[in-house]
């Protein structure tokens, strides 16, 4: 397991400071008016609110894909009241404070059992899997959790992680693994098994909300992993030419707030499974993604 994460030195930054932030508003507007501190307070800290109803907002006006279902504003609202409550569990507590809760988990007894590599999306770490990784010890899955990093770094330069990661799995259990992608993450799964010999050693590849195409919100980003996501961009266009024979599974939904149009999300001659009205922060933890993620896992070969 990684010993330390920027990312989750800067999550711990902004959430303490949006805390003492909200304290001292209400500090201060207190005497004059209790309801006016509480709400202020409350604004204060859930500010990623508004940022995430204005991309709800996007995904409807920008968004439409003629090849999938779109959302109703009743389920585009539903689905932004479920990411709001989703993130404040992802961004301000698992990732600054947890990511170490669920350390890899590659047993004794691990040779002859297929094992796992989580991989996390943008401005994430490997405590985004927190409740994952808690179902699959319990199961006796053996797997292993990277943090990309440098955090704004390259997509092309998270191989080697992902590569290390495959290698630690593989020899604790003599089978190639299948490699759990969330959003970004699918892409370096994909950068990676542009390498010499790497298709050979996955066994599958899920997705979880991954733009293989980009996605419209990229062209705001200025990082180089975010300027690399670009809807139909260069970089994205270069990786779809390197064909793999390795089976995907894509998992995506017709109310992700951060990869529209929503079929970016899907790739040729994968299994693409739509779930309707379910956010990006959301689809990541959907049971029945789980389950059938270990149903790949039985499966000989």
């Amino acid at each position: 397991m990684p010993s330390q994460s920027a990312l989750a030195r800067l999550q711990q930054a902004i959430t303490i400071g949006l805390a003492v932030i909200a304290l001292a508003w209400l500090a201060w507007r207190w005497p004059a008016s209790p309801a006016a501190a509480v709400l202020g307070a409350l604004a204060i800290f859930f500010s990623y609110s508004f940022f995430l109803a204005a991309e709800f907002v996007l995904l409807k006006i920008v968004g439409p894909d003629d090849r999938v279902p779109a959302p109703a504003w009743a389920d585009v609202v539903k689905a932004w009241w479920g990411e709001s409550r989703a993130t404040p569990r992802v961004f301000f507590w698992r990732q600054p404070f947890r990511w170490r809760a669920q350390p890899d988990f590659l047993q004794a007894d691990a040779h002859g059992k297929r094992g796992v590599v989580f991989i996390h999306g943008f401005v994430c770490n490997r405590g985004f899997w927190n409740p994952w990784m808690a179902e699959f010890r319990a199961a006796g899955i053996p797997f292993v959790a990277v943090n990309l990093e440098p955090v704004f770094g390259s997509i092309d330069a998270y191989a080697r992680t992902v590569d290390d990661a495959v290698a630690r799995v593989h020899a604790a259990t003599g089978l190639a693994p299948v490699l759990v992608c969330h959003s970004m993450g699918g892409l370096a799964a994909r950068a990676w098994l542009r390498t010499p010999g790497a298709p050979q050693r996955a066994h599958h590849v899920v997705t979880i909300g991954t733009p293989h195409h980009g996605t419209w919100l990229g062209r705001f980003s200025h990082t180089p992993n975010g300027r690399e996501m670009r809807l139909h961009g260069r970089w994205v266009g270069e990786l779809a030419q390197a064909a793999t024979a390795v089976p995907f599974t894509c998992w995506y939904s017709n109310c992700d707030n951060i990869v529209f149009p929503v079929s970016t999300a899907t790739l040729p001659g994968a299994d693409n499974r739509l779930v309707r009205g379910m956010a990006h922060v959301q689809l990541g933890f959907r049971a029945e993604i789980r389950a059938a993620t270990r149903e790949l896992l039985a499966q000989p070969g």
